[in-house]
């Protein structure tokens, strides 16, 4: 049993070189870092959704007071009356 052709034992060896070259400690710190890092982005992007959605909250109570008109010109002809 592997993942993607690599057996438990070369994962385990793998870990193994890894631990000798970096100690736990390290290790630690850089899942630490890794971790705050996810977190720091996922606070983000919740951030940017409230915003956008604070946005358009304003935009339709906006649209329902009648103080302004969101629209798009697809001609720019007159009346000559």
């Amino acid at each position: 049993m592997g993942f993607g052709g690599i057996s438990i034992w070369q994962l385990l060896i793998i870990l193994a070189i890894v631990l000798l070259l970096f100690g736990t400690k390290r290790l630690k710190n850089i899942g630490s870092d890794l971790g705050g890092a996810i977190k720091g982005f996922k606070g983000a992007m919740k951030e940017g959704e409230r915003k956008e959605e604070q946005k358009e909250k304003e935009q339709i109570e906006q649209a329902e007071s009648g103080t302004v008109v969101d629209g798009e010109v697809t001609s720019k002809e007159r009346d000559k009356s």
